[in-house]
């Protein structure tokens, strides 16, 4: 059986080029899953529910490849789930066909890019925090409660204040405590 999947990022968009071409393919309207959200979103309801209906031996068609993934490592990561599943996948505007020769060759090309584009990110990064480093900056998210901040609240818990009192008193969260509190235990 032939399932659809179609997005559209905003509610000022239409889906009805999409719908057109997976009836045109012959995707029954009643198989017709969509979603209006971005396509960074993890959480699509209608991805979800279409995932969901899919069982062995049909066909997932969608009217091209970016209305379904958030990047191309989420797009592999699906139709790789998909293939486990002796489910097949077709994008209508590539011609892509999972279930031919050629539309598996091209899902390999597109792994084997997806693995090189994860390579080229981990290692400009790498270079950034070198380069960071070499200027004497230090990456990362800024702590929540500065050194001197912990200092003073660590004393007064040495002195019997207890944690929520601290936290009352400092105006902090409480895990935010205890992960500042752990950190300075794991320095020591």
């Amino acid at each position: 059986m032939l399932i659809g999947y179609m997005r559209v990022s905003t509610e000022d968009q239409t889906t009805q080029l999409q719908k057109d071409a997976l009836l045109k393919y012959g995707v029954d309207s009643r198989n017709i899953f969509e979603d209006t959200i971005s396509g960074s979103k993890d959480k699509r309801e209608g991805l979800d529910k279409a995932l969901d209906f899919l069982q062995s031996g049909d066909i997932l068609v969608v009217w091209k490849l970016d209305r379904l993934g958030r990047s191309l490592a989420h797009l592999i990561n699906i139709i790789n789930s998909l293939k486990e599943k002796g489910i097949g996948f077709v994008s209508i505007t590539e011609g892509m066909d999972t279930s031919t020769a050629s539309g598996e060759l091209f899902f390999h090309i597109f792994g084997a890019l997806a693995q090189f584009e994860r390579s080229l990110i981990q290692e400009r990064v790498n270079a950034g925090l070198k380069a960071a480093k070499a200027k004497g900056r230090v990456g990362g998210r800024p702590r929540a409660i500065d050194d001197e901040k912990l200092m003073i609240i660590k004393k007064a818990l040495d002195d019997g204040m207890s944690k929520a009192a601290a936290c009352r008193t400092f105006g902090v969260k409480r895990s935010t405590l205890i992960d500042s509190l752990n950190r300075l235990k794991v320095q020591s």
